[in-house]
């Protein structure tokens, strides 16, 4: 099982998420765990449309990394 290393910024009132190992996988959140949340739908999505159900299950992101 791969994991995915995922990274939540700060900006304003929003949390941008997004992962280098899906390109494309990028979302946003009013918290970190609605930015995950929306992490894990996007990245469901880019695997129905390329086919990358390999890469990641669901609740495999588990690194966060915040910078304010």
């Amino acid at each position: 099982m791969e994991k995915i290393k995922a990274t939540f910024v700060k900006d304003g009132k929003w949390w941008v998420a997004y992962t280098d190992n899906i390109p494309g996988a990028m979302t946003q959140g009013k918290t970190i765990e609605e930015a995950e949340a929306n992490l894990i739908d996007a990245i469901r999505e880019l695997q129905e449309s390329n086919d990358v159900s390999s890469v990641i299950k669901e609740k495999e992101i588990i690194i966060k990394e915040s910078f304010a």
